[in-house]
């Protein structure tokens, strides 16, 4: 499924631009685009018998782990990734024209929108080989897509985020406890669910590009299903990075600038990126958990401020720096946070 009329037009344009010749077929069941380090050194969190102790120090030393035993039917997960791949396949004609007027965003070259769902638009250099559709979850019922491929994945993702917000709940509660947290409704903290279904095509010339560029989250959490063959996620521990295998019937977790802020600090926001394949396109699903948008972050650390506040000002910043600041700019020491960056 490498169908070229299926990319936006601009990654179709750069695809060709930077064609060599065809790399060798990769031997079965193999990835020569990655190293995994053996035994994965991804600390894993166990939902059905959760170790407050363990959950801890993933997030207070990684701020990402790999959830087991979560509940999410293997079916579920596979089905989702199938459907994913088929709408993928659609042409960018059709992908566009089905998302047109409706609550569900189609995107390309850039993870960056704005409220109303517009991509902020960037350059080809700094373009991120990446597609995908922003999917609000509280207007998803009343979407009524024509194109047959995007309603069968709206009907898995209507089943998958009843999971999803399940075990968000769960381990957010866990959490506060460990952080001796007065969380009185944890609903609150995660009141605003998004679903983001993406596609990395495959690139032959990997230099100078990523699936997604370096970035943080502005969630309160994020889970991600990123399926059990193709890798790419890579995260930032002590200035190295690490490849994320993708191991069946496992999700990621990671959390995100909402957690770090509600933390204190304490729990870490993990930085992360995508890279490129050359030889397989990748497909991957990410639930975001925000709080309610008028919902106040309270720390020592911090100026009080609402996610509403803080999306804001993260939109000011690409738009004027071409690049999210994020925390830094609600820290008690912001000037001299922000100089740094």
């Amino acid at each position: 499924m490498n169908n070229i009329e299926s990319y936006p037009p601009v990654l179709r344009h750069l695809e060709q631009q930077r064609h060599p010749p065809p790399p060798p077929p990769p031997p079965p069941n193999s990835d020569p685009d990655e190293e995994f380090q053996e035994p994965d050194p991804v600390p894993i969190i166990d939902l059905e018998c959760l170790h407050h102790e363990k959950l801890e120090e993933a997030c207070k030393n990684w701020g990402l782990f790999r959830l087991v035993n979560h509940g999410v039917p293997l079916t579920l997960l596979k089905e989702l990734q199938e459907a994913a791949k088929e709408l993928f396949s659609v042409s960018f004609e059709a992908k566009e024209s089905a998302c047109s007027g409706s609550p569900v965003t189609y995107f390309w070259g850039t993870p960056a929108l704005t409220p109303s769902g517009t991509a902020l638009t960037r350059s080809p250099q700094n373009m991120n080989w990446v597609e995908g559709f922003d999917v609000p979850l509280s207007q998803l019922s009343h979407f009524n897509p024509q194109l047959p491929t995007l309603e069968s994945v709206r009907v898995l993702v209507m089943e998958y985020e009843k999971h999803l917000s399940r075990i968000g709940r769960r381990l957010l509660e866990a959490m506060a406890k460990n952080l001796e947290l007065n969380i009185k409704n944890s609903k609150e903290y995660l009141a605003v669910g998004m679903m983001r279904v993406y596609r990395y095509p495959n690139c032959p010339d990997t230099n100078g590009g990523w699936g997604m560029e370096a970035h943080t989250d502005s969630s309160v959490m994020s889970i991600l299903n990123q399926g059990d063959e193709v890798g790419g996620l890579q995260l930032l521990k002590h200035h190295q990075w690490l490849n994320v295998k993708p191991i069946p019937d496992t999700l990621i977790v990671n959390l995100g600038d909402m957690m770090q802020a509600i933390s204190n600090d304490r729990y870490k926001s993990v930085t992360h990126r995508v890279s490129m394949n050359k030889h397989k396109e990748r497909i991957s699903l990410c639930y975001f958990a925000f709080p309610g948008e008028e919902v106040v972050i309270e720390s020592s650390k911090y100026k009080p401020f609402t996610y509403n506040e803080f999306r804001a000002q993260v939109q000011e910043d690409i738009k004027a720096l071409g690049h999210k600041v994020g925390l830094s700019r609600f820290h008690h020491n912001q000037n001299s946070q922000v100089s740094l960056l």
